[in-house]
């Protein structure tokens, strides 16, 4: 997975209505891959292709498994935000693939809020008791975003063992539910 998050606005943001937070479905891979990849390549500069990132191509068989899921943010039908919740086992989990499009990070959208407040609530739903996540020192929004949301920043080494820890990570985070 490259790094995760990128786009972030501020917690006390009112929502955007307009946007359903929905469980990942087949309609929306070429969605989720359009909103992705640019924020990836073009905004961040980071090296990373979709033949890297196989989890793209199967997002069922590769998030929605056990206590895992992947959910889009969608404005109309277009695809505008991502996050994906990896089960690691033993009540842990990995964040991933938070992304938000350009277009919709304003405070008022409460896009990342809405992703990450449903991703938490499936968490707690299914006795989740950490998530951890990767990322990159670029993500500097991100960063600010998730320590406001309770994560603190932790070393490599004090990761699970079962953490699938990308090339593109070199910040990680922790939370306890």
């Amino acid at each position: 997975m490259p790094p995760v998050g990128h786009s972030i606005e501020p917690l006390g943001a009112m929502p955007d209505t307009r946007i359903d937070i929905l469980p990942f479905s087949a309609e929306h891979a070429d969605g989720v891959v359009a909103v992705i990849l640019p924020i990836q390549q073009s905004e961040f500069e980071i090296p990373i292709t979709l033949d890297a990132q196989p989890d793209l191509r199967d997002i069922p068989g590769f998030y929605q498994q056990r206590n895992g899921n992947f959910w889009v943010a969608v404005d109309h039908r277009d695809v505008v935000g991502t996050v994906a919740l990896l089960d690691i086992g033993d009540g842990q989990a990995a964040l991933r693939k938070m992304f938000v499009s350009a277009t919709h990070r304003r405070p008022e959208r409460g896009v990342a809020r809405r992703l990450l407040d449903t991703l938490l609530g499936w968490c707690r739903a299914r006795d989740i008791r950490e998530i951890y996540l990767g990322t990159t020192a670029k993500f500097l929004a991100a960063h600010r975003f998730y320590e406001k949301y309770g994560f603190h920043e932790i070393d490599r080494q004090a990761l699970p063992e079962s953490f699938p820890v990308m090339e593109v990570d070199t910040r990680f985070y922790w939370r306890a539910l």
